[in-house]
């Protein structure tokens, strides 16, 4: 079965009812994929569904969803790789905020695929990216 690794932007639509990214990664769910969220995309998905509108009824959806996303903690190697990718990219004139340095040390540890729109992703060696959100070539 497939793992994946989720980036803010793939998981803060999981709180809306009538997305269509949330249904099929509930679909993937009931076929037996894994997914989850490292600490600090939590961070940036919590503050991005809470400063909407509907932001008490986005976290009382997230608290219903989370029991089925598991939840990955930064370990001192994560921070430490983290920082050396950085250094890495930047030396190719490419810029990686920490948040997703840090993601991308996290789905390499656990051999996990990257759901993401950011392209800044790219460049990674190794990592493996998927975006459910992107439209289906015509």
């Amino acid at each position: 079965m497939a793992k994946y690794l989720l980036d803010a932007n793939h998981a803060s639509p999981l709180v809306t009812i009538s997305h269509s990214l949330r249904k099929r990664i509930l679909n993937e769910m009931q076929a037996g994929h894994s997914f989850a969220i490292a600490a600090p995309v939590l961070t940036e998905t919590l503050f991005g569904i809470s400063m909407l509108p509907r932001a008490e009824q986005n976290r009382a959806e997230w608290q219903r969803l989370k029991p089925f996303v598991a939840f990955i903690t930064i370990q001192e190697s994560d921070a430490e790789q983290a920082a050396d990718l950085q250094v890495q990219m930047r030396r190719r004139g490419r810029q990686l905020e920490t948040v997703d340095a840090l993601c991308a040390t996290i789905a390499l540890r656990h051999d996990l695929t990257l759901l993401t729109t950011d392209q800044d992703f790219t460049p990674i060696p190794d990592l493996k990216i998927e975006n459910w959100l992107k439209p289906p070539a015509a």
